[in-house]
C-alpha cells in the first residue's frame, strides 16, 4: 500500500479551547508517538485525514511543516458521537521494512450449502503481522459449500505473501450454524388454541 501524503503543522496551543479552534478551521489535533521518541503534537487537515481513513490501516506520510516527515499508522481515532466528525487521532510511527501487527477486515465470498444455514462472524477482523508498507486492505475468506457445523479457522485463510497470523492457527474466525425456526407469534398461538376449543365443543 502506497503511503498517503498529508500535510501537518506543529501544535503550540493545547487544551479544549485550542482544540475547538482547530476544529472550527477544519483541522484535527493529533499526536505522533512510537520508537521510544517523545510524543509530537500536530494538527492535520480534517478532510484529507477523513479520506485517508476510508482505507483500512491507511499508511500515512505526514509532511510536517518545518520538520521531518513521519511515516505513521492511525492507532486511535476519536469521532464526535452524534455528528461523526473527527475530534482527535493518535498516530504510531513506523519504518519501512518494519513488521507491524494490525487488524485486517475480513471479506467473505462464496455461498453456503443449501439449507437454513447462518454464517456467524466469531471475529470481524483478523489480527495479522505484515511489513508496514505492505499491509493488505483486507483478507478474503471463502465459505463456498460450508454447512451447519463447519468452521473456518485462522490457519485455513490464505494470506498474501509476507503476511502472517498474529493469533493461534486453531482460533475460529467464522462458523456456520443451523437457522432456528421462528416461533409463531403469541396471537397466532392463541387463535389456534381458540379454534381447537371451538372444534371440541362442536
Amino acid at each position: 500500500m502506497a503511503a498517503i501524503n498529508i500535510p501537518a503543522k506543529s501544535r503550540t496551543e493545547f487544551g479544549k479551547g485550542a482544540s475547538r479552534r482547530l476544529r472550527a478551521e477544519s483541522r484535527v489535533p493529533a499526536v505522533v508517538y512510537g520508537h521510544g521518541s517523545e510524543p509530537v503534537h500536530l494538527h492535520v487537515p480534517g478532510h484529507e485525514l477523513m479520506m485517508a481513513l476510508k482505507n483500512s490501516n491507511a499508511l500515512i506520510e505526514l509532511q510536517v511543516e518545518g520538520g521531518d516527515n513521519q511515516l505513521v499508522l492511525p492507532k486511535a481515532v476519536q469521532r464526535d458521537v452524534l455528528k461523526g466528525f473527527l475530534e482527535h487521532v493518535d498516530f504510531l510511527v513506523v519504518k519501512r521494512g518494519e513488521k507491524v501487527t494490525v487488524e485486517a477486515p475480513i471479506h467473505v465470498e462464496g455461498e453456503l450449502a443449501s439449507g437454513p444455514n447462518l454464517l456467524e462472524h466469531v471475529l470481524n477482523t483478523l489480527p495479522i503481522e505484515a511489513e508496514a508498507t505492505h499491509i493488505p486492505e483486507s483478507v478474503t475468506v471463502s465459505v463456498e459449500g460450508l454447512a451447519a457445523g463447519d468452521a473456518v479457522q485462522a490457519k485455513d485463510i490464505t494470506l498474501p505473501e509476507g503476511v502472517s497470523l498474529a493469533i493461534e492457527g486453531d482460533d475460529v474466525v467464522l462458523q456456520v450454524v443451523a437457522a432456528q425456526a421462528e416461533e409463531a407469534p403469541a396471537e397466532e398461538a392463541e387463535e389456534a388454541a381458540a379454534e381447537g376449543e371451538e372444534a371440541a365443543e362442536a
